[in-house]
């Protein structure tokens, strides 16, 4: 049941997760005149203000998400980690745009890179490695050093293992997880690309977006990107949308090289925390495109107002920082209502325009480190 219909305002939209990401798009869907109903299993998730119905629950409850699916006129989900059977029975019973097959795709680092790979996009060598000796045959072949990775469930650098020599290696959990090993790039830049696609295919492409990581948790975002890698970015995510179906927002994150050759890394089917600057910056945000290309209404061309510097608050940051958030008057403040705050979860988001990106990039260096 994923044929394309729309969707109009004071229908009701079902999100599955409750975080942030929940939020954001309960936002825009309230403000364009919709219902919004959540399912999470965190009784204070930030999206539950934010709705009109929220449903107590686990992601594996059947009955639960049923219930869900039958008080909404679409599904939709915040997260890609959904139960691969629960996720195919809903989209057969009922109106889910986005589909399985992609997301159950690219929830598994090999069948997603070998789909990247097989649509002509480029990524670096890799190879799924069951045991030491496969992974230091991968070494022999690309060296020291090498990333293995869980092949499924890790994000924010959980599940990633930085191999510079063979003792690291001990670290590695040879058959508790599937794994893949890549080579590991010499980075220049890192860069996403995040785009919105109908249920109809109407396609619009936000700016480039530069990203910093910092213990691989994005800590900055700067839109757009100081290397100028657009048009490659652009024609690697139109191979990869030819490969796999995409509706709604979706963001294609990349590595750049000291040669500027540009790898695909990482595919996530839903909004990206490295597009959070869209909703001051750009005339449409990633929250409003998501909402409007699932309910199948006309996607507007993106354009940006000013350069834009997004910065995340890790529960660190907010420690340090709170007392004088607000006392930056350029801080577009954004606080996602976490009541459990941990050094490294992400509490928030602070959004700059700039007309100056030097400056304004000195200035916030020169904050967060002063309160480090």
């Amino acid at each position: 049941m994923t044929s394309s219909k729309t969707i109009l305002p004071m229908k009701t939209i079902g999100i599955i997760g409750g975080g942030q990401l929940g939020k954001m798009l309960a936002q825009s869907a309230l403000r364009m005149g919709y219902k919004v109903a959540i399912l999470d299993p965190s009784e204070d998730a930030p999206a539950r203000a934010t709705s009109h119905e929220f449903i107590h629950a686990e992601f594996s409850d059947e009955q639960a998400l049923k219930k869900l699916a039958d008080m909404s006129d679409v599904l939709t989900y915040e997260f890609e980690n959904i139960d691969a059977h629960l996720l195919r029975d809903l989209v057969e019973h009922y109106y889910v745009p986005q589909g399985a097959e992609t997301v159950l795709t690219l929830q598994d680092r090999e069948t997603e890179k070998a789909a990247i790979k097989k649509s002509g996009a480029k990524v670096v060598p890799y190879q799924t490695v069951d045991n030491k000796d496969e992974l230091l045959n991968f070494i022999k072949e690309n060296n020291y050093p090498v990333i293995v990775k869980t092949a499924t469930g890790g994000y924010d650098g959980k599940g990633q293992y930085l191999i510079e020599k063979e003792a690291d290696i001990d670290e590695v959990p040879f058959g508790e997880v599937e794994l893949v090993a890549e080579k590991y790039v010499d980075l220049e830049r890192e860069v996403s690309l995040t785009v919105a696609r109908s249920t109809s295919g109407e396609i619009i492409v936000f700016p480039l977006q530069e990203n910093l990581h910092q213990n691989q948790i994005l800590y900055r975002t700067i839109v757009p990107s100081r290397i100028d890698v657009f048009e490659e970015a652009k024609r690697q995510v139109e191979l990869i949308m030819e490969e796999l179906l995409f509706v709604g927002v979706f963001t294609v994150e990349f590595f750049v090289d000291k040669d500027m050759n540009v790898f695909v890394n990482e595919i996530a089917p839903r909004p990206h925390n490295s597009a959070h600057y869209s909703i001051e910056a750009c005339n449409i945000s990633q929250f409003d495109a998501h909402i409007l290309s699932v309910c199948d209404l006309p996607l507007p061309e993106v354009y940006q107002h000013q350069n834009a510097v997004m910065m995340n608050l890790l529960g660190k940051d907010l420690d340090r920082l709170e007392d004088e958030l607000y006392s930056h008057k350029d801080w577009n403040v954004h606080l996602y209502g976490k009541t459990d705050r941990k050094p490294e979860r992400k509490m928030g988001h602070v959004t700059l325009l700039t007309d100056d990106l030097e400056k304004t990039l000195n200035e916030l260096e020169t904050t967060f480190l002063k309160n480090n």
